[in-house]
């Protein structure tokens, strides 16, 4: 069966119209249904674990240990009721998030929202062709050959590809991060420390351990993932009666990136805060130091994880960055349009790979520096996506029965408060560390 042409809709209009013996088994019925609209919520939350993701996470590893694990559990309650909300309005309204913004809020509020997405963004883009780069290098190949022909590749998949394509080949890349279990597992770790580390949280004022908390939250929930999410919703035609499936797709997405991300603490805190290393500068430099302590594979295993970090945001991040353009400024969009049919919509994806592989190659370039500033924009920008979300999810005008419940309600908020002023505080003490 080819599952990129499944429909929930039509499979269950047809299945209605055959003799009850001939009928397939719910759970047989449920588990295509799935797959059919397997995709976005697994693509957006793995597009999270990008390059500077991974140096995060190796950095959380090798400076704390274990001792930060227990927040992957409150992370991954508070990513799943974020996108929730917005698959939930991409598939009740219709449009993306960017569309949602401008008619509920105004041209001023969405032009100032998209210019600092597309700075942003821009940034982030140009960090992954930068991984990319590091990644080659760890297996010997010049970054002036991996970077232009990486470049060329995603761009030849965004524009010529269909959206089932595109989508085929970014949850193929999304399996890559399954390396990053063997590596844990080559670095053998003590799993009762790292179970108790789960359910035993040990919480710290330590200004160091304050900053790798917030670093954390700020690296798993990003601007760009719900813009992507919801736009991802949308053009797959969705609509109400697939909703539980699109809630299950952000479900199982959001465990997997999440818990991929704790197999990477897991990893460097095996290896590199066991032997005393904790300064980590890239996450290449982590996957050299893995070398002398659990093996030359698991080196190779962490690099292979980089590259296809690097690559899955290398195509979501230009993406996003279009579709919320696109959306805001009212062009057509779409990855099965045409050059002739969408030309603002390819034009800003094309753009953006073009000027992030070009400075990615410039020798030089500051890639710390280019990471604070970035990650200063999208944690200012973080909590105004935040309170647009839960305010569009609250609006009974466009979201009819499906606005939020009251319980929901109470967690939106508290999460949206709550990362928001561990946003704010990240972006004060990254702006006071670098004066």
């Amino acid at each position: 069966m080819d599952v990129s042409r499944f429909s929930p809709k039509k499979f269950v209009q047809k299945v209605r119209r055959v003799p009850s013996r001939l009928r397939r088994s719910l759970s047989d019925y449920r588990f295509y249904a799935y797959l059919a609209v397997l995709g976005p919520g697994i693509i957006a939350a793995n597009a999270g674990n990008d390059a500077s993701g991974i140096a995060t996470y190796s950095t959380v590893g090798a400076e704390f240990g274990y001792t930060l694990l227990w927040v992957f559990i409150p992370m991954v309650i508070s990513l799943i009721i974020v996108q929730e909300m917005c698959v939930r309005m991409g598939v009740v309204t219709g449009q993306g998030l960017a569309d949602l913004i401008r008619e509920q809020f105004g041209v001023r509020w969405t032009a100032l929202i998209m210019t600092a997405l597309f700075v942003a963004n821009t940034g982030v883009i140009i960090s992954e062709f930068v991984g990319i780069s590091q990644a080659a290098e760890l297996f010997g190949i010049s970054r002036y050959i991996a970077v232009p022909i990486t470049a060329v590749l995603i761009w030849w998949l965004v524009v010529k590809g269909t959206q089932k394509r595109v989508e085929r080949v970014f949850l193929a890349m999304s399996l890559v991060f399954l390396s990053y279990i063997v590596s844990a597992y080559l670095a053998k770790p003590d799993w009762t420390a790292v179970g108790e580390s789960f359910v035993s949280p040990n919480i710290s004022h330590d200004a160091g351990y304050l900053f790798m908390l917030m670093a954390l939250i700020g690296t798993t929930i990003t601007p760009f993932m719900q813009v992507y999410v919801q736009s991802s919703v949308v053009e797959k035609g969705m609509d109400e009666e697939d909703l539980p499936l699109v809630r299950a797709d952000v479900i199982v997405g959001t465990i997997f990136a999440c818990a991929i991300a704790g197999f990477i603490v897991i990893c460097a805190a095996a290896t590199l805060h066991h032997q005393g290393v904790t300064t980590i500068d890239s996450a290449a430099t982590a996957a050299e130091a893995f070398e002398p302590i659990a093996g030359v594979y698991a080196k190779y295993l962490f690099g292979i994880g980089l590259f296809g970090a690097a690559m899955l945001a290398m195509g979501v991040l230009p993406l996003a960055t279009a579709y919320s353009l696109s959306e805001a400024l009212g062009f057509e969009k779409g990855l099965s349009r045409s050059f002739r049919e969408a030309p603002i919509f390819l034009g800003i994806f094309t753009s953006l790979i073009v000027i992030g592989a070009v400075v990615a190659l410039i020798p030089g370039i500051p890639q710390i520096r280019l990471l604070l500033a970035t990650q200063s924009i999208n944690g200012l920008l973080l909590p105004i996506i935040l309170f647009a979300i839960v305010k569009l999810a609250n609006n009974k005008e466009i979201m009819g029965k499906s606005k939020n419940g009251p319980i929901l309600n109470i967690f939106a908020w508290l999460v949206t408060i709550t990362v928001s002023c561990l946003s704010l505080a990240l972006i004060g003490k990254t702006i006071a560390d670098m004066f």
